[in-house]
């Protein structure tokens, strides 16, 4: 006879976060971070597109960038990279997998200069999310929106997540990504949240 020692299925399941790693992404640690300032809260996702080289997809470039392991002999537009360190938090490739590179209890580098809503520095308090694509005309799979909106239901029910956003909305004039082939409407019809979460 098996006993009952009141352990729940529910108890066996491992926990979506951990330390601010999500437990569905693959954990590549990124250098390139730092701490949040203490009075900080993570209110704000930033949404990111880029390909590496320019218009390439499919190769593991971004995340060697991000690791700071990317050969800058590779391409001559690598050149242009040397010296630069930066990561969001997480890429999601054309084939919707998802990498995570920072705790999203840390600080990202991924905004750089920005402002939203009059508040500067907004990887101080927002959640960097690169898309595998191009800003300029690129149009993003579907199996990347589905990842997108599985991920950022679990943030907003782990953080008080109140707004959603593009590197252009925080950068405007500076960036452009991820651009006109992203789906905003899209994006809020398959996370069900109001128009107030949305730029």
């Amino acid at each position: 006879m098996i006993e009952n020692n009141n352990i729940s299925s529910k108890s066996l399941t491992p926990p979506l976060w951990s330390r601010g790693w999500y437990r569905f992404a693959k954990h590549k640690p990124s250098p390139n971070y730092g701490p949040r300032p203490q009075t900080s809260r993570i209110s704000l996702v930033v949404i990111h597109s880029i390909s590496l080289p320019p218009n390439e997809f499919g190769n593991d470039c971004i995340e060697q960038f991000f690791e700071n392991k990317l050969d800058h002999s590779a391409h001559p537009y690598f050149k242009a990279l040397e010296g630069v360190k930066v990561s969001s938090h997480f890429l999601i490739k054309r084939n919707g997998n998802l990498i995570q590179f920072v705790s999203c209890l840390e600080r990202a580098w991924h905004a750089g200069t920005s402002s939203f809503k009059g508040v500067e520095n907004c990887n101080d308090y927002s959640v960097g999310i690169e898309l595998e694509g191009a800003e300029f005309g690129g149009t993003f799979e579907d199996v990347q929106y589905e990842t997108l909106s599985s991920l950022c239901a679990s943030l907003v029910n782990e953080f008080p997540i109140h707004h959603f956003a593009g590197h252009e909305h925080i950068a405007p004039g500076r960036k452009k990504d991820p651009g006109a082939g992203f789906s905003w409407h899209l994006f809020q019809k398959s996370l069900g949240l109001a128009n107030s979460f949305f730029p």
